[in-house]
């Protein structure tokens, strides 16, 4: 045998013996590391005293304030607390605590390795610990520890819980945890939360659907909060959730879990404290909501923390005075108006009107979503100008427009023949707008929404279902509320410069480290939506419509403005029972939502006006115009606002479009196929003179005479109601009552 073959085996065996002394170090480095935590872990538990319990559980006031660090704007303190024996709290009751929480309480040494190793790769990625606790855990947090996030308390609450499932007997420490956990409205332990959602101070009182829905609420009282309309769908998950915990544990019968699952049982809450009376109790509301995704809840009402919010305490007064006194003089008791005041580049909300009393009705109008009509187009006309379509390019007047086999039209069926964008924005002419985002672009519903996102318009599925409805470019749907507007024209009003709208400022307290919105959001989220030549374009053309189009009231602010009106017209309310039964004769006779949405370089205001007690009612009975047009009292309500608002201010001039574009010459070639002109009925307004032809009109200036629009000052004798246009609208959403047909105004 050659030298060669007797040294392979050899190499091989090497090979092998290498490989097995690699594997047994790596086996003898585990088991040290095994070693190391268990002794790590036992010399924690030895070293680890269970402490005092915390005297009232450290409970401060958390005091709320004003822009200015100094005003108070209000408090965070309403704590009610009562300790009643386990005996007296029903095992229903309890049972529905340990099938929300921690189903395993009865059998599990008071800690949770799965959860806690959650907690660590949360940390270890730079987020919060949050979640994985069980109920021992839970109560050692609230008795015997602080609030704050971090390694070491969380270790500490790992070897005490330990320790107390060790030494205390688990009725005792689930008694303890039915007394001091936080449950929402100020609430701290079950008979204080029986009391404050349902006004039952006797545990015993409870029914299992409601002990249920308290089971419910304790995981996140401001995510599963019940008031919350926007939270029902995942509150009621969260709530079948519980119920189906109950029948695995044998609290409950099959049928029982059925029966209980359908619905979330009715709600009797005990009247908010007076700390939220008035306009306000709004914006504590507001505060508390953000600042609840920063601290935890029971911080928040105890905490100590002291909260710098956004609010402007000069500028609130002036749109709580507009939203009070600026109003139709008629029936105002069932009219409802929003207003909400950004300020461009930095998302700082500083002013919002949502009600004049919180007390009587948390229904906020200001952050309630609404159709936003015309006031949706400037989406449009972003869009556009990203796909490096000009402003003079010429789009259909004429009504009615063909759009997917259906004939749509413009406000009382007017004609206004070849129109170009920017015209077509002062005029709000619809059929234009569907031209232009229907049949010129490509995709253009879904390049809209994007515009739209993009600019500061949340993501919700009524404006993702907008991706294919070609009618989104007139906002049928209640994609917006009025601080979403706001916010979104605040992008424009700062050269495409998108902050995320917020209402804190800072946020400092005890075992909480000091946060502020200028190094968490505004340097942070900020970010160029926009190319400031495409912002600065939109904002041309919106000074358009001030100047010289519907929304001409708002030049007697006196300085540089623009912005947009908007209508969306439908079936009212209390006429859908009706319009049911004679299949559609009133479709599109009503006006749902009316808006004015301008701005300055300074300060981006939204004013929209609804009606009824859901906000679904016809607003045209408040207005001597033959519709509520947003060029009326929406304008005059913003002006109301903006004018002392802007007291002292400097005037500022936005900054100036691409010259070359505003000066280009159009192409004379109308982009669509022109149609055949419609004669108009007899009975209707006879249309305005088309425009000069696009070659041989210059940029619009102040001298440049405009064909006669309709006028949107209210007259003594209130002329003839118009119909809306129809327009279709998404798939029906889920629910008992299909969403009206939508229509547009201006």
């Amino acid at each position: 045998m050659s030298e060669a073959r007797r040294k392979a085996p050899t190499r091989a065996r090497a090979k092998k013996h290498w490989a097995l002394r690699v594997m047994g170090w790596l086996l003898a480095l585990c088991f040290l590391g095994v070693i190391g935590a268990v002794a790590t872990f036992f010399i924690g538990y030895q070293t680890t005293e269970i402490p005092d319990p915390n005297k009232e559980f450290a409970a401060n006031t958390t005091t709320v304030y004003y822009s200015d660090g100094k005003t108070v704007l209000g408090t965070f303190y309403d704590q009610n607390r009562r300790s009643v024996p386990l005996e007296q709290i029903p095992k229903y009751v309890q049972d529905a605590m340990i099938a929300a929480e921690d189903r395993t309480f009865w059998t599990n040494p008071g800690i949770s390795p799965s959860g806690m190793a959650r907690a660590a790769f949360n940390i270890a990625r730079g987020k919060q610990l949050q979640g994985g606790s069980t109920i021992t855990q839970q109560y050692v947090k609230i008795m015997y520890l602080t609030q704050e996030r971090t390694f070491s308390r969380k270790f500490s609450e790992l070897f005490i819980a330990t320790k107390l499932s060790r030494t205390q007997d688990k009725k005792e420490i689930l008694e303890g945890y039915l007394n001091t956990i936080y449950f929402g409205e100020g609430a701290y332990g079950v008979a204080a939360a029986g009391e404050a959602y349902f006004s039952k101070t006797d545990p015993k009182t409870l029914s299992i659907p409601e002990a249920a829905l308290l089971a419910t609420v304790l995981n996140n009282p401001t995510r599963f909060d019940p008031d919350d309309k926007s939270a029902h769908k995942r509150i009621l998950d969260r709530y079948r959730y519980v119920i189906d915990g109950m029948r695995q544990s044998g609290t409950i019968s099959e049928a029982k879990a059925a029966q209980y699952s359908a619905k979330l049982p009715p709600l009797k809450k005990k009247e908010k404290s007076s700390r939220y009376q008035g306009p306000s109790g709004y914006l504590l509301d507001m505060a508390r909501r953000e600042l609840a995704k920063l601290v935890p809840e029971d911080q928040i009402s105890g905490g100590g923390l002291r909260v710098v919010t956004t609010f402007d305490v000069d500028l609130q007064k002036a749109i709580v005075k507009a939203g009070q006194e600026e109003l139709p003089k008629k029936n105002r008791a069932n009219l409802h108006v929003g207003l909400a005041s950004v300020r461009p580049g930095t998302g700082q909300l500083v002013a919002m009107y949502g009600g004049p009393d919180y007390l009587k009705s948390q229904l906020n109008w200001a952050t309630l979503k609404a159709r936003p009509g015309s006031s949706f187009k400037p989406f449009a006309v972003a869009a556009a100008l990203l796909e490096k379509r000009g402003i003079y390019e010429v789009y259909q007047g004429d009504s009615p427009i063909e759009v997917q086999g259906k004939k749509l039209n413009n406000e009382f069926d007017r004609d206004y023949g070849d129109v170009n964008l920017l015209e077509a924005t002062e005029e709000s002419i619809n059929t234009a707008f569907y031209d232009l985002i229907d049949k010129q672009m490509e995709d253009g519903p879904a390049k809209l929404v994007n515009a739209a996102e993009a600019a500061g318009i949340p993501k919700t599925k009524e404006l993702e279902r907008g991706r294919e409805n070609p009618s989104t470019v007139l906002g049928p749907d209640p994609y917006a509320s009025a601080v979403d507007m706001a916010s979104a024209y605040a992008t424009f009003a700062a050269s495409g410069k998108y902050v995320p709208v917020h209402t804190l400022m800072s946020v400092s307290g005890p075992n909480f480290k000091p946060w502020t919105d200028q190094n968490k959001i505004i340097k942070t989220q900020a970010k160029q939506a926009f190319p400031p030549d495409v912002a600065n374009m939109v904002n041309y053309v919106l000074q358009n419509v001030v100047e010289e189009g519907t929304g001409d009231g708002a030049k007697e602010l006196g300085r540089p403005a623009a912005g947009k009106t908007g209508t969306a017209g439908g079936v009212a309310f209390e006429h859908r029972k009706k319009n049911a039964e004679c299949d559609g004769c009133l479709d599109g006779k009503d006006t749902l939502t009316s808006w004015w949405a301008g701005y300055t370089p300074q300060l981006s205001t939204a004013v929209v006006y609804r009606a009824g007690k859901l906000g679904e009612s016809d607003l045209d009975p408040f207005s001597d115009d033959p519709a509520f047009f947003g060029g009326n009292w929406p304008v005059k309500t913003w002006l109301a606002f903006m004018e002392p608002a802007h007291e002292g201010l400097p005037e500022q001039e936005f900054p100036e479009p691409n010259e070359e574009e505003v000066k280009a010459s159009p192409t004379p070639t109308p982009t669509y196929t022109p149609t055949p002109t419609l004669t108009p009925p007899p009975s209707s307004t006879p249309p305005p003179p088309s425009s000069p032809p696009p070659s041989s009109t210059p940029p619009p200036s102040s001298n440049t005479p405009k064909p006669p629009k309709p006028s949107n000052t209210p007259t003594k004798t209130k002329p003839t109601k118009p119909t809306f246009p129809t327009i279709p609208t998404g798939p029906p959403s889920t629910g008992t009552t299909p969403p009206p047909e939508e229509s547009n105004e201006e």
